[in-house]
C-alpha cells in the first residue's frame, strides 16, 4: 500500500471515530458518560434484596466450594473462627488488619497479629465491604484496616460478611463503593468468587494456584 493510500485509510478511520467532533467535545462526552454510571443489561437474578439476596448469596457461596458459618451477632465471630480452625486442624492464629468492627472483639484464646500478611501466615481474617448475590462474590477493599495481602498470601482465608451488606448485583456494589469513598476509591478492590483454582494443566482442578486454597465465610446477622 502506498503512503498516500495509507494516509487516506487512516484519515477515514479518524473521521469515523471522532464523528467530526473536536477533542473538547469528545472529552466532554466521555466525562459525562463516566459521571452518569450508565447501567447495562442487568440479569434477572440480580434483582433481589434483603432476605432473598442473602439466601441467593449463601447458596452461590456453597456452590463455589466456600464453606459457611452463621453468626447471630458480630461478637460471635471469634468463637466461630476458633471453631473453624479446630475443625480443620489449623493453628489458633489469625493474621488480621485493624478493621474497626473486628479489632475490638474478644479474641481470647487466639493469637491475632496485625498488619499485612507474611509468608509464614497460614490463616488470615478480613471483613468484606459487600457481598453480591448475583454470583456469590465477595467485595474486598484494600487499606490499612484490611491489607490486600491478606486476601492472597495465606492458604486459608476467613471473610466476615454482614447480611446488611449483601446486594443483588455488581451495579449496587459499585454505588455503595462510590458513596463510601467520595474522595476516591481504594487503591485495590478485589472481587472474589471462591477459593483460588485453575485447570490449566490437563484440565485438572488445582486449588490454591494464586491465592487461598480454602475460603470460609462467617455471615453476620
Amino acid at each position: 500500500m502506498s503512503r498516500d493510500a495509507r494516509d487516506r485509510v487512516f484519515s477515514s478511520v479518524r473521521r469515523s471515530v471522532s464523528g467530526d467532533q473536536g477533542d473538547a467535545s469528545r472529552r466532554a462526552a466521555v466525562e459525562a458518560r463516566i459521571a452518569a454510571h450508565a447501567r447495562g443489561v442487568v440479569p434477572g437474578r440480580a434483582a433481589v434484596a434483603g432476605a432473598k439476596a442473602v439466601a441467593a448469596f449463601t447458596a452461590r457461596l456453597k456452590a463455589a466450594s466456600i464453606t459457611l458459618s452463621e453468626a447471630a451477632e458480630l461478637s460471635d465471630v471469634p468463637r466461630l473462627a476458633a471453631d473453624y480452625l479446630r475443625a480443620n486442624n489449623l493453628p489458633a492464629r489469625l493474621r488480621m488488619g485493624a478493621d474497626p468492627a473486628l479489632a475490638p472483639l474478644n479474641w481470647t484464646g487466639l493469637e491475632i497479629p496485625g498488619g499485612r500478611a507474611e509468608g509464614t501466615d497460614e490463616v488470615s481474617l478480613t471483613k468484606a465491604f459487600a457481598g453480591i448475590a448475583e454470583t456469590g462474590t465477595l467485595v474486598l477493599t484494600s487499606g490499612p484496616d484490611n491489607p490486600t495481602s491478606l486476601n492472597f498470601l495465606p492458604e486459608t482465608e476467613i471473610v466476615v460478611v454482614s447480611a446488611a451488606d449483601v446486594v443483588g448485583g455488581y451495579e449496587e456494589a459499585w454505588d455503595r463503593l462510590r458513596a463510601a469513598f467520595p474522595a476516591g476509591l481504594p487503591r485495590t478492590v478485589n472481587w472474589v468468587s471462591g477459593p483460588s483454582r485453575t485447570a490449566d494443566i490437563e484440565q485438572t482442578i488445582v486449588m490454591g494456584a494464586h491465592g487461598p486454597r480454602r475460603l470460609h465465610v462467617i455471615m453476620c446477622g
